[in-house]
């Protein structure tokens, strides 16, 4: 895997790292030089991932860790730092999503969706941003969705906790404005990832409905009428990160094909 250098040394350190749009921006972190820890919740993922990308001579470490916990973050992010030293890149990708109707008194999910979400990114940046306010530098990219900028029905606490990290990358980029961090959101739409695939599954199986119908219905909102692919949220990502883009913080950029306007 060539690198074009623009990260060079930096190291990047991604939460939900094993698969889907994780994984797209571990690859794509990793082609610009960086030095990327992974974490995540099933090691064999993670542990395909980094073999893959070590046989073509990247830096990469991987690791276990609940982001809802914040001491598994702690253990996790010391981990790293021990291995590639302090962490100047932190993308906050980890995330769940499962559908209910607002009506369904089930406290679990509401707690679980909250604290995955919304608690993980909070404990994420917590443990970051040390080394970033010691080093006089940092980038922090926080995986929205565009349940973060509207709603959608039946993800109500989905959509609460991505609002949540909205304002919270709102509140940390003004924060840390003169400390050369940045805090920006990235805010995909529908994406072909194996999640928004056991949705359409989920659909289907309802509803009865093809699979691909319940794909297709996941695209009308968007006026390219497309799935976004994983690599394109990844590129946006990148750029956050790469020199020429030190003045932007505090946004929440959209990767929906226009979906919102």
């Amino acid at each position: 895997m060539s690198a074009n250098g623009s990260l060079q040394g930096r190291h990047a350190l991604v939460t939900g790292g094993g698969r889907g749009i994780g994984a797209s921006i571990v690859r794509s972190l990793v082609s610009r030089g960086a030095r990327v820890s992974m974490l995540g919740r099933t090691a064999a993922t993670l542990e395909a991932l980094a073999a893959e990308l070590q046989s073509s001579g990247a830096q990469t470490f991987f690791t276990t860790a609940d982001v809802s916990k914040r001491e598994s973050v702690d253990a996790a992010f010391a981990a790293a730092r021990t291995l590639f030293g302090p962490i100047e890149i932190l993308v906050n990708n980890a995330g769940q999503a499962v559908s209910a109707p607002i009506t369904k008194r089930d406290d679990a999910l509401w707690d679980r969706l909250l604290a995955i979400n919304l608690s993980g990114t909070y404990f994420s940046m917590q443990a970051a941003l040390p080394d970033m306010l010691q080093g006089g530098f940092g980038r922090i990219v926080n995986i929205a969705s565009t349940a973060g900028l509207t709603g959608y029905a039946y993800v109500a606490a989905y959509c609460a906790a991505k609002h949540g990290v909205i304002g919270l990358t709102r509140a940390v980029a003004r924060e840390v404005a003169t400390r050369n961090i940045t805090v920006n959101a990235v805010c995909p739409g529908y994406t072909d990832t194996d999640l928004v695939r056991e949705a359409a599954a989920k659909i289907s199986a309802v509803t009865g409905r093809k699979l691909e119908d319940a794909l297709q219905a996941m695209t009308k909102s968007n006026p390219q009428g497309r799935l976004i692919q994983p690599d394109e949220v990844a590129n946006a990502v990148a750029w956050l990160c790469m020199p020429g883009s030190e003045s932007v913080t505090g946004q929440s950029i959209v990767v929906a094909g226009g979906e919102l306007m």
